[in-house]
């Protein structure tokens, strides 16, 4: 398979180290890169390689993981081992409808449309329009604003749709969604609600109660990447560590 004029690419280098690229496009500057020509991806096989500033990079399609790490921040993002346990917890799937608050830069948003393609709908709430335009260039940089609908409101205030499959809240105060949340959602559909402070976690755990949620739960999710060497395998002196806790309900009927 080759690289056609138009299609996301990928280059990652020896090191790791990923740029995702529009192939086709006309010479552009790339941060830690300089200029390069994108024109020359074209007719390129994938998962070959190619020089750019006497460093090697290899071609390839950019997976959800490669988009997620890849998108241009303009806040902190909820990184690929906390949106997968968003995904599999609240059970999404294709076809479904799903409701976000706090768009930020886009990352579970890209996450969550994936899931729910080709069918499903991920509905977005932001009250900063200048963050939801920027996650708007994101999404379009991966193809996937058409299944998105971004609005510019607060979600502690209203809302409007209903019978979603899952609402998901990285705001400040989800606590103060709840209520609109559990009024939004099927029975049966999930509430999550991504909080970093222990403080916050509390105060949602504590409104979730006062509702017909049940299984309600909260998880930290640590990951430590394990290292093989030649003469043995150790874990990673480094981990990626605290993130959020996740906090998981489900709607049963009153």
């Amino acid at each position: 398979m080759k690289v056609k004029s138009g299609e996301s690419v990928v280059l990652i280098d020896s090191k790791g180290k990923k740029r995702t690229v529009m192939a086709g496009d006309k010479v552009k500057k790339i941060r830690h890169l300089g200029f390069v020509d994108l024109q020359e991806l074209v007719g390129k096989p994938y998962g070959s390689r190619i020089q750019i500033e006497s460093r090697t990079h290899w071609i390839l399609p950019p997976s959800i993981v490669d988009e997620i790490e890849t998108i241009r921040r303009r806040t902190q993002i909820i990184l690929p081992k906390d949106a997968a346990l968003i995904c599999i917890y609240c059970g999404i799937r294709s076809g479904y409808s799903v409701l976000e608050a706090g768009i930020g830069s886009g990352a579970l948003t890209i996450a969550l449309a994936n899931q729910v393609a080709p069918n499903g709908t991920v509905i977005s709430y932001e009250k900063r329009g200048d963050i939801l335009e920027s996650a708007k260039s994101n999404l379009e940089r991966v193809s996937l604003e058409k299944r998105v609908s971004m609005n510019l409101k607060d979600v502690t205030e209203g809302i409007s749709e209903r019978d979603l499959d899952a609402v998901i809240l990285d705001i400040p105060n989800p606590c103060d969604a709840v209520k609109n949340a559990w009024e939004s959602l099927k029975i049966g559909g999930y509430l999550c609600a991504y909080t970093p402070l222990v403080s916050q976690l509390e105060d949602v755990v504590k409104k979730m109660r006062k509702y017909p949620f049940i299984e309600i739960r909260s998880l930290e999710n640590l990951q430590r990447e394990m290292v093989v060497g030649e003469r043995g395998t150790r874990p990673n002196f480094h981990m990626l560590g605290h993130t959020g806790y996740l906090t998981f309900g489900r709607k049963v009927k009153e």
